[in-house]
């Protein structure tokens, strides 16, 4: 539909599993390959005099209308860069978005 072609990222799950006391720790990564995803930077910002080394970027990606899965939770990992979603991104309705991407997903990723 579109002549715009976005890059391929990677979606990336993690499940909480209960360790023998009952308490939440960090399972399993699964990993799930998106297409035609269109990543927007947003802002670059260095984080404060306490932190002088300290980086944030914020991205937006742009997903395609194929993909239903929620988001909530989960990570992008694109350009060697592991992003975290922020919040439950939901999609646009399809009859308002012309083109193939439908859900904006805002993401961060802190480095320092």
């Amino acid at each position: 539909m579109a002549a715009i072609r976005g890059v391929q990222v990677e979606v990336v799950r993690v499940t909480t599993v209960l360790d023998d006391h009952g308490n939440e720790t960090s399972g399993v990564e699964s990993y799930e390959l998106v297409d035609n995803v269109l990543p927007a930077p947003v802002a670059t910002s260095d984080l404060s005099a306490t932190r002088p080394n300290g980086n944030r970027i914020d991205m937006v990606f742009h997903f395609p209308k194929t993909y239903k899965r929620s988001l909530r939770g989960t990570f992008i990992e694109f350009d060697d860069l592991r992003f975290a979603v922020v919040g439950d991104p939901q999609p646009y309705l399809n009859n308002l978005t012309p083109l193939d991407w439908n859900r904006e997903v805002e993401a961060v990723v802190v480095d320092g």
